[in-house]
């Protein structure tokens, strides 16, 4: 059984920081009072940068550094691409909900199209981002073999953006005011606060975040980008409903949410007693089952937490100056 932690630990990791991160994205985003169910959509565009990037740059200055590069271009592509949203959601007062909608259907089409008008083929073979071991860290009983092994540096990055993001949405003025954006606008206008530039920054950096997390997806566990995240933006919906809307919390859904993606990509791999039977590939469920799994989970985990889970109470409603 601990031959199997060990051996799932890292994938799991390696599904959980993308989810994590695009899931911080959207708080920042939602805690501001703008939904932003476009968060697989902008997942997709980052994959796609991230993925040319190190296809065209890799043999240039080696994948490592490529990768890199693909990510802060991805992160400034999801950026750029969530004005869009800003846009229709603060200054047009469009639904927020179709708006997202809108750059979910949108974006996998144009990556398509992009990849197969000049890269030639609509599937990008990238290799991957290298894990490395953390020195002295890894030698740390249980925690060390577990999360300090054979772990992606963008692991330590993201880790590094959830502590910052738990300290700029509790602790700072930023955050107290992207907060009262979202609970009660008309209260954050009288005191002076530009309620349209706070949700801005919110969607722009759910932007950010999002791309980062398509990024990371495509040079570390998927290796390839073919206009589609499997779905791991929808679970970052999920993860942070489930988080309550709340950095730490969410990381905890995250991990949770991450562990069952990573049994759906290697049920057929797991030997659980070490004896060389895989016997979650023996019990004769079909393996559509097991894919389908991280999404059961998420409809049954949903069902049992959203009646205690509390949404920002501006969320989803256009800010208009005359009803202050």
């Amino acid at each position: 059984m601990w031959n199997t932690i060990e051996q799932m630990a890292p994938y799991a990791v390696g599904y959980t920081v993308p989810i994590l991160i695009t899931a911080l994205g959207g708080l920042f985003s939602e805690r501001s009072g703008i939904i932003n169910i476009g968060l697989e959509g902008l997942m997709v565009i980052g994959s796609f940068v991230g993925g040319v990037s190190v296809y065209y740059f890799g043999p240039l200055m080696g994948n490592a550094r490529a990768a890199w590069l693909g990510i802060l271009l991805a992160m400034l592509a999801g950026t750029l691409f969530s004005v869009l949203h800003a846009f229709a959601s603060i200054n047009l007062n469009a639904d927020q909900t179709i708006s997202g909608t809108a750059i979910n259907l949108m974006a996998g089409a144009l990556v398509l199209y992009i990849s197969r008008r000049f890269v030639g083929t609509g599937n990008i073979v990238v290799n991957s981002m290298t894990r490395v071991d953390i020195p002295v860290l890894k030698d740390i009983p249980v925690i060390g073999k577990l999360f300090l092994t054979d772990t992606y540096p963008t692991t330590w990055f993201v880790l590094v953006i959830l502590i910052v993001s738990w300290f700029v949405i509790e602790r700072t003025p930023f955050g107290l005011r992207l907060r009262s954006c979202g609970e009660f606008p008309e209260a954050a206008d009288a005191a002076g606060i530009s309620v349209a530039r706070i949700r801005y920054a919110g969607v722009l950096l759910s932007g950010a975040c999002a791309g980062l997390g398509g990024a990371i997806y495509t040079v570390t566990t998927a290796g390839q980008c073919n206009g589609s995240v499997d779905g791991l933006g929808f679970l970052a919906l999920a993860v942070m409903i489930f988080g309550n809307w709340k950095p730490l919390n969410v990381a905890g859904g995250a991990l949770l949410f991450g562990l069952f993606k990573c049994i759906a990509a290697s049920y057929s791999t797991l030997d659980i007693n070490g004896d060389g039977i895989y016997w979650l590939n023996t019990i004769g469920l079909n393996g559509h089952f097991y894919r389908l799994l991280p999404y059961l989970i998420t409809l049954i985990v949903l069902a049992f937490t959203s009646r205690s889970s509390r949404a920002p109470k501006a969320e989803g409603i256009p800010y208009d100056k005359g009803t202050r």
